[in-house]
């Protein structure tokens, strides 16, 4: 799983809910420049980072693992 991966839901469903990048910033307790990194792709989140905005957004995080052989 790549970051486009998570990112692309992400930026879809803030666009979808008709929610500025400052709305969720202020709404998921993320800063601004984090959140603009995130989307354009740069930067580096943490799950917790992750994990808040997708709460704000309604989002639900899956961890899929699958075994290497």
């Amino acid at each position: 799983m790549t970051l486009s991966n998570l990112i692309v839901p992400i930026k879809e469903r803030r666009k979808i809910l008709n929610v500025t990048q400052e709305t969720l910033a202020e709404i998921s307790g993320v800063g601004l420049r984090t959140l603009k990194q995130l989307e354009s792709g740069k930067g580096n989140p943490t799950l917790e980072t992750l994990q808040k905005i997708c709460d704000a957004l309604g989002l639900e995080i899956k961890l899929e693992i699958k075994n290497i052989k």
